[in-house]
């Protein structure tokens, strides 16, 4: 059994879904609030601003998040995070959930295995696709912008989300 923490696991997720969700994140706690720029998040979540500008691209694209241009522009997010589960954040950042190309949520990925009209292996690698899709689909943006016992360090005060009510 290994006894230092892999590189990459048996199912990974790219540094495209890690900094993308937390891109989502932070635009879902400035939600309602008008633009945030890709500067000011790259600040924030010590993120490489370049790459965020190659994320967006994705994002705008699957109708997830919107720009606005001069000034005070930047990007915000489509509608509200409650709406916006992370199944679909993921599948726009990363592409369909495939734990093996057999099991790729994508048909014509998974029938690109030459094994598929014989291999019974395939049933675990469904369940997994399953469950990870499963869990991802069952969080919102909102449940992972909401704030936890410490709140963001970059933040002078937390934003709250529409709709959601304090807890005192």
């Amino acid at each position: 059994m290994p006894t230092t923490f892999p590189s990459t696991g048996a199912v990974h997720f790219s540094t495209r879904g890690e900094y993308g969700v937390r891109l989502m994140v932070e635009l879902a706690r400035h939600y309602g609030a008008g633009p945030v720029s890709l500067s000011e998040v790259a600040q924030h979540d010590d993120l490489p601003r370049p790459y965020l500008e190659q994320l967006v691209v994705n994002l705008r694209r699957a109708g997830l998040v919107t720009s606005t241009r001069g000034a005070h522009g930047g990007y915000q997010l489509a509608r509200d995070p409650a709406e916006i589960r992370m199944g679909v954040v993921v599948r726009a950042l990363e592409g369909p959930i495939a734990p093996m190309i057999c099991a790729s949520e994508d048909a014509a990925h998974a029938g690109l295995c030459g094994r598929s009209g014989f291999c019974t292996v395939n049933l675990l690698w469904v369940k997994v696709r399953d469950a990870i899709a499963t869990s991802l689909d069952s969080l919102s943006l909102a449940d992972l912008a909401r704030p936890g016992a410490a709140p963001h360090p970059a933040h002078q005060q937390f934003i709250p989300l529409a709709g959601a009510t304090s807890k005192q």
